[in-house]
C-alpha cells in the first residue's frame, strides 16, 4: 500500500523542511525533493515512495508559463487558445528535466522500496492549458474539443509527447513504476472520453510498456470509464465512488486495481476508519493484484497518526479479510 499525496501538507516534517519555498522552486531542488519523498516512507513504512512533484512540472520546464498558486493550483499565464499556441508545446529535453532525473537517482540510491514516478494525462493537462487553471465545468475545454476537433487532437498529441518525455526520464533514472493521472477525466461522458481523451493516453501507456515498468492509470470520478482506462494499463486506480468488488468484476482478472478508501473517512475516529478500511479489504476478498490506497489524495487536515494505524492495519490484516 501507499498513499496518493502521501508527501505533503498533512506532515509536520514536510512543513519544517519546505518552509515557504514555492512548489515549483521546491521540485527544482533534488535534495529537497529527496527529503520530502522519503518522509512518509520513513514515518509510515509504506510499500512504495511516490516522487514529490506535480503534473505541470514538464510544462514549467519548457517555459509554457505555468505557476502553482497556493489555494488554487496550476495557473497558466497565457492559456492555449488556437493553432498558433501549438508552437509553445514540445517535449522537454534531458537538460530541462535534469533536476527531476537527479532527484530520482538520489532517491533510488536511498530507498529499499520502489519509487513511483508520474505524469499528467493529456486530457487533464489540456484542460489546464485551455482553461488557464482549475475549472468546475471545463467549458472552454469541451467547446474546443467539440468545435475544433482537429486542433484538439493536435493539442493532446503534443501533450502526450510531453508526458512520454517526462516518464522516460523518470524511468531512465530509476523509477520502478509510473502513474498516469487523468484528474479531470471524470467530467467526460464515455463517448467523449473514447473519442477525445483515450487515444492520447493510450499512446502514453504504450510508450511506458516499452520501458518495461508497470503503469497505473487513475482518474477522479471516472467510474463510467474504468474499462476504457484499463486499455494499456497494468493497474487501474479506483476512487471511492465505485465499490472495489464491482470494479474488479467489470475489469476482469487480468487488471490489478488500486484504491479505494474515501480520503475524508480518514478524518473520522479511528474505529470508523478501521471499519471502512476493512470494508475495502473485504470487497477485494483476498484476491491478488490489489494495491491498497485512498480513492484520491491525502487531505491536508488528516492526522498522520491515523494514517500510521491504517498502514499497520492493512499490513497486518490485508490478506486475511474475507467478504
Amino acid at each position: 500500500m501507499w498513499f496518493m499525496r502521501q508527501a505533503g501538507r498533512s506532515l509536520p516534517e514536510y512543513h519544517r523542511a519546505r518552509g515557504d519555498t514555492a512548489l515549483l522552486e521546491a521540485v527544482a531542488r533534488p535534495d529537497l525533493v529527496t527529503e520530502l519523498t522519503l518522509q512518509p516512507v520513513r514515518r509510515y513504512g509504506v510499500d512504495a515512495a511516490v516522487l514529490f512533484s506535480d503534473i505541470v512540472v514538464p510544462l514549467a520546464a519548457i517555459d509554457f508559463g505555468v505557476d502553482i498558486v497556493a489555494g488554487t493550483g496550476p495557473v497558466i499565464e497565457r492559456p492555449f487558445a488556437g493553432r498558433a499556441d501549438l508552437d509553445r508545446l514540445r517535449p522537454p529535453d534531458a537538460e530541462e528535466l535534469a533536476h527531476v532525473s537527479a532527484a530520482v537517482r538520489l532517491l533510488v540510491a536511498e530507498l529499499d522500496v520502489p519509487l513511483i514516478g508520474f505524469a499528467g494525462a493529456p486530457f487533464t493537462l489540456a484542460s489546464y492549458a485551455v482553461e488557464g487553471g482549475p475549472s468546475r465545468h471545463h467549458s472552454r475545454t469541451k467547446a474546443m474539443m467539440l468545435g475544433e476537433p482537429g486542433l484538439w487532437l493536435d493539442l493532446t498529441e503534443r501533450l502526450a509527447d510531453v508526458a512520454i518525455a517526462s516518464l522516460r526520464a523518470q524511468v531512465a533514472a530509476g523509477a520502478g513504476a509510473v502513474q498516469l493521472f487523468d484528474s479531470w477525466a471524470g467530467c467526460l461522458s464515455p463517448d467523449h472520453y473514447r473519442r477525445f481523451a483515450a487515444p492520447a493516453s493510450r499512446r502514453v501507456l504504450a510508450a511506458v510498456a516499452e520501458l518495461g515498468v508497470p503503469a497505473i492509470h487513475f482518474g477522479v470520478g471516472a467510474g463510467e470509464l474504468l474499462e476504457d482506462m484499463a486499455v494499456g494499463a497494468d493497474v487501474v486506480g479506483i476512487d471511492w465512488r465505485v465499490p472495489l468488488d464491482a470494479a474488479r468484476s467489470r475489469l476482469g482478472p487480468d487488471v490489478a486495481v488500486q484504491g479505494n478508501l474515501d480520503p475524508a473517512a480518514c478524518l473520522a475516529p479511528w474505529e470508523k476508519v478501521a471499519a471502512e478500511a476493512r470494508s475495502v479489504l473485504a470487497a477485494n476478498a483476498g484476491r491478488p493484484g490489489h494495491i491498497f490506497n485512498l480513492g484520491h489524495g491525502v487531505l491536508p487536515e488528516t492526522d498522520p497518526a491515523i494514517l500510521q494505524r491504517l498502514v499497520d492495519l492493512v499490513h497486518r490484516d490485508g490478506h486475511a479479510v474475507e467478504p
